[in-house]
C-alpha cells in the first residue's frame, strides 16, 4: 500500500509544469494569486521591530541579521505577489458591489501591507547584494498597486496612489545602493505596469456607488410601503444614517466640514419637500455637477487649482444638501494623483541622470510644468548625499524628493519634513 502511495504521488508531481520544466500559467486572473498570497503574511512584525526600521538607527545603518529571519517570513507572499504581476489577464477582484456605499473591499489594506513590507525587504535585499531580488519585489509590488485600481472606486484610486507613493520613496531613500542595471530595470517595469486609474475615471463608479444606488434603495421602499411615504421617509433616513460618520470622512460619502452634521436630515428634508420623491429628484440633479467635476478632473494642475475653487464655492452654495455630501471627498483626491504622477516622472529622471547625467535628467518632463524637474544637490551636515528633484508647480505641497546617493546619518527624503533629520 505504502509503494503503490508513493509512486502515485510521484506520477503527480511529474505531471506538474514546473516539475517538467514548463513555465508557469500566465492566464490566472492575478486576484486570485493576490487572496493566496494575503494568506500566506507572516504575522505583523512586533511593535519594537516595527519602530526600529523608521528610526535614526534604523534608517542609517544596515539592518541587524534579526530582520532577516523576518525578510524570510514575507518569502511565499512574495513568490505568489511576483507571479500575479507575470499573468496576462486583467485583474478581477470579484467584488459584489450592489450594498452600493457599504460595498467590503478587504484587499485595499492588504495590497497596503505589501508596500509596506517591499520597502523593508529592498533594504534587506540591497544591503545583501540581492539586486535582482531587490528589482523583483519593487516591481511587483507596484504591479499590485496598479490593480487594486482596477474596480473603479475612488478609494481603489486613493490607495494606489498611496501604494505608489511607498514605492516611490523606497527607490529614492536606497537610489545609491541600486546598479545602473537595476534602475534600468525598474524605469522599464514602470512603463510596462498595467495603466494607472485616474480619480477622473471612478466617475462613473462612484455615481453608481450612490446615485443610482440611493435612487434604486428609494423605489424599494416606495414599492414596499404604498401610499405610506412617512414610512418611505423613514426607511431613506435609516439608509443614510448609516452611510455617514459624521466624525470621519469615508470612502464614498464624506459629510462637509463646515456643515450641521447634526442637522443633516432636516435640511435634506427640507429640501426635498418632505417626500421621498423630492429627494430623488435631489439625487438626480446632482447630475450636472457630476457632468462639471469631470471635465475638471481631467484639466492640467494649473487649471485645475482655479476651477475646483470655484467648484467648492458652487458646491457649498448648492441648495441642494447632498451636494454637501458627496463633493468634498473630491477635493482633495486629485492633489494626491498629481502628486504621484510627478514622484514617478521623478523615479523616471533620476534613473536617466544616472545613467546619462545632465542630458539624460533634462530628456525627462515634469508631468506638472512646462519643463524639466528643477534640480539640486542636497548636502545634509555639510555632506553632499545625493540630490533633489521638486516639480515647480508649487501650489501642490510635498512635490519633491530627494534621491540618496551616500549612506550616512538618516534624513526624511520625502513629505513635509523633507531634508529633516531623522529623530532617533
Amino acid at each position: 500500500m505504502k509503494t503503490t502511495t508513493f509512486t502515485c504521488l510521484a506520477l503527480l508531481i511529474l505531471t506538474l509544469p514546473a516539475a517538467r520544466g514548463e513555465p508557469f500559467r500566465t492566464d490566472i486572473n492575478p486576484a486570485l494569486l493576490y487572496y493566496q498570497a494575503f494568506l500566506m503574511a507572516p504575522e505583523p512584525m512586533s511593535d519594537t521591530d516595527g519602530a526600529y526600521l523608521y528610526s535614526k538607527a534604523g534608517l542609517g545603518q544596515n539592518l541587524p541579521e534579526r530582520f532577516g529571519k523576518i525578510a524570510a517570513g514575507y518569502d511565499n507572499e512574495f513568490k505568489l505577489v511576483r507571479e500575479a504581476a507575470q499573468q496576462k489577464v486583467p485583474c478581477d477582484w470579484g467584488i459584489d458591489m450592489s450594498p452600493g456605499p457599504a460595498t467590503l473591499l478587504p484587499h485595499l489594506a492588504l495590497s497596503k501591507a505589501v508596500s509596506i513590507a517591499t520597502r523593508f525587504r529592498v533594504m534587506w535585499d540591497l544591503q545583501h547584494g540581492r539586486q535582482a531580488d531587490a528589482c523583483e519585489d519593487w516591481l511587483a509590488a507596484l504591479t499590485l498597486g496598479r490593480n487594486v485600481s482596477c474596480d473603479g472606486t475612488l478609494i481603489g484610486a486613493l490607495v494606489q496612489n498611496a501604494n505608489e507613493a511607498i514605492e516611490c520613496a523606497t527607490v529614492a531613500g536606497n537610489f545609491g545602493q541600486f546598479s545602473p542595471e537595476s534602475l534600468q530595470q525598474l524605469a522599464k517595469g514602470i512603463e510596462a505596469a498595467p495603466a494607472r486609474r485616474t480619480v477622473a475615471a471612478c466617475i462613473p463608479t462612484e455615481k453608481a456607488f450612490f446615485e443610482d444606488w440611493l435612487v434604486h434603495k428609494i423605489v424599494e421602499l416606495q414599492k414596499a410601503n404604498p401610499g405610506d411615504d412617512t414610512k418611505v421617509m423613514t426607511g431613506i433616513h435609516e439608509v443614510l444614517t448609516g452611510m455617514l460618520d459624521p466624525q470621519q470622512d469615508l470612502p464614498r460619502m464624506a459629510l462637509h466640514r463646515d456643515s450641521d452634521a447634526t442637522n443633516w436630515w432636516a435640511q435634506l428634508t427640507q429640501a426635498a419637500g418632505g417626500t421621498s420623491k423630492g429627494i430623488v429628484k435631489l439625487v438626480r440633479d446632482l447630475e450636472p455637477l457630476y457632468q462639471k467635476l469631470a471635465l475638471i478632473l481631467a484639466l492640467p494642475p494649473g487649471e485645475y487649482d482655479t476651477q475646483m475653487e470655484k467648484f467648492k464655492t458652487e458646491v457649498q452654495q448648492s441648495p441642494n444638501p447632498l451636494a454637501l455630501l458627496i463633493f468634498p471627498t473630491w477635493q482633495w483626491a486629485q492633489p494626491r494623483e498629481f502628486k504621484i504622477q510627478a514622484w514617478l516622472a521623478m523615479v523616471r529622471a533620476a534613473v536617466e541622470y544616472k545613467l546619462h547625467g545632465e542630458p539624460g535628467l533634462q530628456s525627462v518632463m515634469d508631468p506638472l510644468g512646462n519643463g524639466p524637474f528643477a534640480f539640486q544637490r542636497f548636502v545634509f551636515d555639510g555632506v553632499d548625499r545625493g540630490f533633489e528633484l521638486k516639480s515647480t508647480h508649487s501650489a501642490l505641497i510635498h512635490t519633491a524628493l530627494i534621491f540618496v546617493e551616500k549612506q550616512g546619518p538618516p534624513f526624511r527624503v520625502d513629505g513635509p519634513h523633507i531634508g529633516e533629520a531623522v529623530q532617533p
